[in-house]
């Protein structure tokens, strides 16, 4: 049996079942990714796209032969968006690291995406639910379907206001992780599940470490809005 067939088929005893090896394995990778988000490290990206990759196989298990678990299209859908994100994230850190010349320890200086980003934000959390629901329900996505495409959604908005740098992000996160959970688990995906528990606490630290860090870049932030190399539009939305 090749390493890759293991991967796929093992499975960690549990009482009253068993978890998939890739499954723990790939939401370890992910909590490495918000460990090294929380800290505004650029080796966060890279990390998360190898989780991703696991955790592809494991929503779409069913689909692939190599176990009976539900298709959650939502979850693997997620997957191949944070891959592309994640893309975007990890070049505009790469980007705004080389730029910061010492000013900040983080690759990225968080910052509140202003009034008129939330609105987007919740709006398209909303609306894009709304869309997609009925397209998860008709390709046979777990029930209740909302749910999955709540997390889809909140999770494409979410990975795309960390790339920006805004500290928002992270409430987006527990308004995924809220609906996820209990999804998760209802589906069998148990080590998801705890994981996605964990990241509900996780989350709310990340915000207040942000929040914090905003707090003090604001006065370097606001010096080097002085400098006439330095195009407002680049920093984001609205100080707060």
């Amino acid at each position: 049996m090749d390493v890759l067939q293991w991967l796929l088929e093992a499975e960690i005893p549990v009482a009253g079942g068993a978890l998939l090896l890739r499954e723990v394995i790939g939401n370890a990778f992910g909590l490495a990714c918000a460990l090294g988000g929380m800290l505004r490290r650029v080796w966060a990206w890279p990390v998360g796209i190898i989780g991703n990759l696991i955790l592809l196989t494991v929503f779409l298990g069913s689909f692939l032969g190599v176990d009976e678990n539900p298709a959650l299209l939502g979850q693997a859908g997620r997957q191949i968006m944070f891959l592309a994100v994640s893309v975007y994230g990890w070049v505009r850190w790469h980007r705004s690291r080389a730029e910061a010349d010492g000013h900040d320890a983080g690759a990225i200086t968080p910052q509140w995406a202003g009034a008129r980003a939330r609105i987007g934000l919740a709006a398209g959390l909303i609306l894009g639910t709304l869309a997609l629901t009925p397209l998860f329900r008709a390709l046979g996505s777990w029930e209740p379907v909302w749910a999955d495409a709540w997390t889809f959604v909140g999770s494409l908005l979410a990975t795309y206001g960390m790339a920006r740098g805004w500290v928002e992000f992270w409430l987006i996160w527990v308004a995924v992780d809220i609906v996820g959970v209990p999804l998760l688990w209802s589906a069998g995906y148990y080590a998801s599940a705890f994981m996605y528990l964990f990241y509900g606490v996780f989350t709310l630290v990340g915000f207040f470490v942000w929040w914090s860090a905003h707090v003090r870049a604001k006065p370097q932030v606001e010096t080097l809005h002085l400098d006439p190399r330095i195009h407002p539009a680049d920093e984001g939305g609205e100080r707060g």
